[in-house]
């Protein structure tokens, strides 16, 4: 028998507590359970896919994924960077709460605590079989901070981002693949990522079709610097950014279609989605000349587009949070819907364990609200708030349609975002009841996160 370690003992036991009150069921291998794929791109904005307006990348497998399912246009990540945005995903809580504000880097001695619930903990203690293919960057100092001390049975992908190595990040750390714990392979072929994670999909998917399983793939792609196989190279009239795009919409779809080969397509919620908005305010360092063979030089179009939306990655503008977001689950989510009510990705959290039939842990505040009515068509969102953190400092928040954003640099600013998405007029000077409401909102809820 696998030794357990010590956070997912402590899983296992609160588990099987809960279960006594009607709360998590005890591990077993129930066929009926759904399957969860969670897809989450790396630096992907907003306008990047056919779906949501990009007039020369082409995305026929995303965008019938979108006609398949439902297609939201005011999705949101909980943070405009990798680190941050990450953890947030994988417990359904704000950033600054877990303890990851800022992006960790390849030296960094930090990473997610083992006493954070993930999704893929939780779905554990019910038999699922789980994966992490692809990018983690929440942790490796230690091996409690790694994949497969967070519910995962399995780990193969790269640590961190893909340009955390000489000469954009100065660290003598190599870029390696690691399977488990364990590098096993570097220095890594940039331009077979997306097709090896692929590849290690299907596999997971192939073995473990007969169990309910959670596989999160999270492509090192679109982050800079880009590169995409020999198969992809020039076919896309957008580039080489264009280029990385078609590929992951082909991974997609690969995965897809293996999902109908095996019969489990009606069984298997998917859900693709961005970490956050386009890196198009890239820092100098990043623009140097090639000094490594077989990397390309970075150039300011290797990024994506925000599209109609105002600013980019690791800003509080709509372009650095508002991400795509499409979920496909066949005879569960009604085909070919589009919406523009709010969720986020603290909502897949509860989202997930809520269909999967696990109950949201309660001793800790989990800021993601379960989506499921809403999904079938049964409900509007339950999301109408959200809070825009720059590492520590909450910058903004939403409810409803209004924003308010206060910063040192920028003043106030108010926006109606289902009448101005763009965020190009501050109606801040005439609705200054509707500023100091929502400043109040602000405030108290920096005071509660602040106490974890």
């Amino acid at each position: 028998m696998a030794r357990l370690s010590p956070f997912n003992f402590a899983a296992f036991l609160l588990a099987i507590a809960a279960a006594s009150c009607g709360g998590i069921a005890p591990s077993h291998s129930d066929v009926g359970s759904p399957n969860v794929i969670l897809i989450f791109a790396d630096d992907l904005g907003y306008g990047d896919l056919g779906s949501y307006g990009h007039p020369t990348i082409r995305t026929p497998r995303l965008d019938r994924m979108a006609e398949e399912g439902l297609r939201l246009t005011s999705f949101y990540s909980a943070a405009p960077s990798c680190t941050p945005s990450r953890a947030a995903l994988l417990t359904g809580r704000y950033p600054l709460r877990v303890g990851l504000p800022h992006v960790l880097g390849p030296d960094s001695e930090n990473g997610l605590s083992p006493d954070e619930i993930t999704v893929a903990a939780a779905l554990k203690t019910l038999g699922y079989r789980t994966a992490h293919i692809g990018k983690w960057h929440l942790g490796h100092h230690r091996e409690a901070f790694m994949p497969t001390s967070h519910g995962f049975d399995e780990y193969f992908g790269i640590l961190y981002s893909n340009d955390m190595i000489r000469p954009w990040v100065q660290t003598d750390r190599p870029l390696a693949f690691h399977r488990g714990t364990e590098a096993v392979e570097h220095p890594i072929d940039q331009r077979e990522i997306t097709v090896r994670y692929t590849e290690e999909a299907i596999d997971f998917i192939r073995r473990n079709r007969e169990h309910p399983f959670f596989l999160y793939l999270a492509d090192n792609m679109p982050h800079v610097p880009i590169y995409a196989a020999e198969a992809f190279r020039g076919r896309s009239l957008a580039g080489l950014y264009g280029d990385v795009i078609e590929a992951i919409d082909w991974s997609t779809g690969e995965i897809l279609d293996e999902l109908r080969r095996l019969g489990i397509d009606e069984r298997t919620l998917v859900v693709f989605t961005s970490d956050n908005g386009p890196w198009s305010n890239m820092p100098d360092r990043m623009f140097g000349e090639e000094l490594l063979p077989g990397h390309e030089r970075i150039r300011p179009w290797h990024a994506g587009t925000a599209g109609l939306l105002r600013g980019s990655k690791a800003t509080t503008y709509e372009g650095g949070f508002r991400v795509p977001a499409i979920l496909r689950w066949p005879g569960r989510i009604p085909a070919g819907r589009d919406s523009a009510e709010m969720a986020t990705t603290m909502d897949l959290f509860a989202t997930i364990l809520d269909v999967a039939g696990a109950a949201i842990p309660s001793d800790r505040t989990i800021d993601g609200n379960v989506l499921t009515a809403f999904l079938m068509g049964e409900s509007a969102s339950p999301t109408n708030r959200l809070f825009y953190f720059a590492g520590n400092d909450l910058h903004a928040v939403r409810e409803g349609p209004w924003k308010l954003r206060e910063t040192t640099t920028d003043g106030v600013q108010l926006f109606h975002l289902e009448e101005d998405p763009g965020e190009r007029f501050n109606r801040a000077d005439e609705e200054a009841e509707r500023v100091a409401e929502l400043r109040v909102r602000m405030e108290a809820f920096r005071e509660r996160v602040l106490e974890r």
